[in-house]
């Protein structure tokens, strides 16, 4: 019994000894949070409900919490009513949003000479953004998910087109809202692999498991009733972000609040960041460096702070959450918050406008627009003493200096290499880019940078030189190479550039070969889908492009660009009256293609309506004036 006594007494002191060391220990290292680990699966938010119900109550009003929704009344943060009619100069299209009930419809109309000759309608099925700056809508059809082309900014009550659909570049119903968006602006959906924009399902909303990482293990502890004392220890089965170091809670934030250029990892995707990992394990984030510009991006919080000599002069003190509680709205935090934590640091101030019931944030976190999205003010994270804007800032003059990576003081050569592929795809069509690339380019090992050498030639629009290259090597050997499904489809899209370099070429035999390789590794990827069909088209396999068209339109009916290609096929399989329907179809969604103009103006030649072919050939000069064929036919026609 004495032995056994001894046995408790000394545990008892070691359990002691170690909860005193938990009770010292300033943060948690990363790897012991056990919820790290890819074996765990999230709860959802009403699992945390349960026990964190006040936490739950105010997360739940905040801009995180009402980041994402459905499209309803109760939702949506407009005021729309008859005049609500936004018109986009560029493109000739009125855009009237109205509510059926508790369903927001988008009419899509065109007037030529007091007559309405298109209309088209939509239903938006899902709000994305919280309300505080805007609501955007999205439509889904069987899982595709695309922006609707208008938005409602909140602060100035204004409808307008959504931001990058500005100055002729409306992309009417073609956005694609993909895996990089939902991943950011929601919780994590669930994605269809091998697609670019389709989702089995979509959360509503941010929820807990985003900054606290997934729960199942912490639930699962406190359901067989193990707690802990999280005054005096770490809960190491789930992520208080408070316990991270400050570069950790820094990654945190950046998953979401730093806005940029992101290149992922080899065999990373937008899935894999968890809070209490470094962000750069899964993805780096860079921005184009211009001499002489202060302007910043909406979601460049993180970047802006760091900027500042507040937090230089900080030891890596200063967070985002030394000013910001999560689990509440930045709307019912009061200013006093953020005045003592100015105070704290700044204590010798006489600073009268306290004293007046203003504060500190006013005057050195000033609230501006941002450079990518219109009719929003947001704070300029980058604390800083009021200062004049030099005239180079003011004249909008840009000397670019080069990429720059945020999140990573060291990204590597072929991430950098990326960067500056990427930038110039998604971004800015710029050729210093590509310029840059080149010099990362031969300085690595081709073996390194293989898809980058495809990305290089086919952006150059050097089909030639991307077909030598590939020739390099035999079809066999390069197939065996042939990559992998993946949340980013790089290497679908990898096959699908080379298969397009050899339809430029008019090698259609290849271009099919190659265009089979991409529609493997990405079957649900339907512009890869649709040009595989055309080069099928082109070689005279007839059959098998239809069967592809008809998967296309099963998959989406909405989809713009299959219309013109399924009704030639049908076209030249005899069948003109489906075709005409087909044609018809196409130009109900879309009224600007040259293409299906052309193919409804051979229809009608065929059956001698020279009246209405005439008047298709004009709708193709309408949209392009250079147009040779048409004009050519329009010609001989008079």
């Amino acid at each position: 019994m004495n032995i056994k006594l001894t046995y408790l007494f000394v545990l008892s002191c070691l359990l002691s000894l170690f909860s005193l060391l938990n009770s010292c220990i300033p943060e948690a290292p990363k790897e012991v949070y056990l919820n790290l680990s890819d074996t765990v699966d999230y709860v959802g938010e009403q699992s945390c409900r349960s026990c964190h119900y006040d936490k739950h109550k105010t997360f739940s009003h905040t801009g995180m919490g009402q980041s994402f929704g459905l499209a309803n009344p109760t939702k949506s943060s407009a005021f729309f009513h008859e005049d609500s009619i936004l018109y986009d100069a560029h493109s000739n299209l009125y855009y009237q949003p109205k509510w059926k009930s508790d369903s927001l419809e988008l009419l899509e109309y065109r007037i030529v000479e007091a007559d309405t000759v298109h209309k088209r309608t939509e239903t938006a099925k899902y709000i994305i953004g919280s309300g505080q700056h805007t609501n955007s809508h999205i439509s889904e059809s069987n899982g595709y998910l695309h922006q609707l082309p208008f938005t409602y900014y909140t602060q100035k009550g204004k409808l307008d087109l959504p931001p990058g659909f500005e100055n002729g570049f409306n992309t009417r119903f073609s956005r694609k809202i993909g895996l990089e968006c939902m991943s950011c602006h929601n919780s994590l959906p669930e994605f269809v692999l091998g697609s670019e924009n389709k989702f089995e399902a979509v959360p509503l909303g941010i929820s807990c498991e985003r900054c606290h990482g997934p729960g199942e293990i912490h639930v699962a502890e406190k359901m067989k009733g193990v707690f802990i004392d999280t005054a005096t220890s770490i809960d190491y089965t789930i992520v208080n972000p408070g316990n991270l170091s400050p570069d950790l809670q820094f990654d945190l934030c950046s998953r979401c609040h730093l806005q940029g250029n992101t290149v992922l990892e080899d065999g990373k995707s937008f899935y894999d960041f968890k809070p209490g990992m470094e962000l750069q394990e899964v993805m780096n984030v860079f921005l184009p460096n211009y001499k002489g510009d202060d302007s910043f991006i909406m979601a460049s919080h993180v970047d802006r702070l760091k900027m500042s000599e507040c937090f230089l002069n900080s030891d890596d003190e200063l967070t985002c959450i030394t000013c910001h509680n999560p689990h509440l709205s930045i709307t019912e935090t009061p200013k006093s918050v953020f005045n003592t934590t100015c105070v704290s640091c700044h204590a010798d101030t006489k600073d009268h406008q306290l004293e007046n019931g203003e504060d500190c944030v006013s005057c050195h976190m000033p609230k501006s627009g941002s450079s990518d999205i219109p009719h929003v003010t947001v704070t300029d994270h980058k604390i800083a003493i009021p200062q004049q804007i030099t005239s180079l800032e003011a004249q909008g003059i840009k000397e670019f200096v080069g990429l720059y990576c945020v999140n990573n003081p060291n990204p590597s050569d072929l991430n950098i290499l990326k960067a500056y592929l990427q930038q110039y795809e998604k971004f800015e069509q710029e050729s210093y880019y590509l310029d840059s690339a080149l010099v990362y380019l031969t300085k690595l090992d081709e073996t390194l940078c293989v898809k980058e050498w495809i990305k290089y030639f086919f952006f150059q629009s050097d089909y030639q030189s991307l077909i030598n290259w590939f020739e390099k090597q035999s079809f066999e050997t390069r197939k065996t190479q042939a990559g992998k499904q993946s949340y980013s489809n790089q290497d679908a899209w990898a096959w699908y550039r080379i298969g397009e370099s050899y339809y430029k070429v008019a090698n259609y035999k290849m271009a099919i070969k190659c265009f089979e390789q991409a529609v493997y590794l990405a079957p649900f990827h339907l512009d890869i889908q649709n040009k595989y069909g055309m080069a099928l088209m082109k070689s005279n396999r007839k059959a098998e492009a239809k069967k592809v068209f008809e998967f296309i339109f099963k998959e989406n009916p909405k989809f713009e660009k299959l219309y013109a290609n399924y009704g030639y096929l049908l076209s030249m399989n005899g069948e003109l009256d489906k075709a005409l329907v087909v044609y018809k179809k196409g130009l109900s969604l879309n009224p600007d293609i040259p293409q299906l103009w052309l193919n409804l103006a051979a229809y009608y030649l065929h059956v001698d309506n020279f009246e209405k072919a005439i008047s298709a050939l004009k709708q193709v000069i309408r949209i392009n004036p250079n147009h040779k064929r048409a004009n050519q036919l329009l010609n001989q026609l008079k």
